[in-house]
């Protein structure tokens, strides 16, 4: 191999780490869902008075939004989204009335004390 295509693989295998390193480091300024109460995929035996939704880092609440749709598919009627007491990475959801039997789906959009935007959804089963 030449001298410069020695440095060319050289530049380019260094260019190829820095990249890698800077796009983990972005995956990871996201607030990515990492506890949920009621847990996803679970069938309780009776209905939560509250979502929880804990965050691998802190959310605005003024930008974050969750809705609980019901087996029928539509949005069931839910309190503020309000943080826990000294504890910005977790949401806490009142729910306001009794939820029937049936299957749940919780949707959430956070935006992190950072900035940045993430979203997803689980459900779970009320007997």
């Amino acid at each position: 191999m030449s001298q410069k295509s020695s440095s060319l693989c050289r530049i380019l295998a260094t260019s190829a780490v820095l990249v890698a390193g800077l796009m983990s480091q972005q995956a990871l300024a996201h607030a990515h869902l990492k506890t949920e109460t009621p847990a996803a995929d679970t069938t309780l035996k009776a209905s939560p008075t509250e979502l929880s939704l804990g965050f691998s880092e802190g959310i605005e609440p003024s930008f974050s939004k969750v809705m609980l749709k019901g087996p029928d598919k539509k949005v069931v009627k839910t309190g503020a989204l309000a943080l826990a007491a000294n504890d910005n990475t977790q949401a806490i959801v009142p729910l306001t009335t009794p939820l029937g039997a049936g299957k749940y789906t919780v949707s959430w959009n956070v935006v992190s004390v950072d900035g940045h935007k993430t979203e997803g959804q689980y459900s779970f089963t009320v007997q």
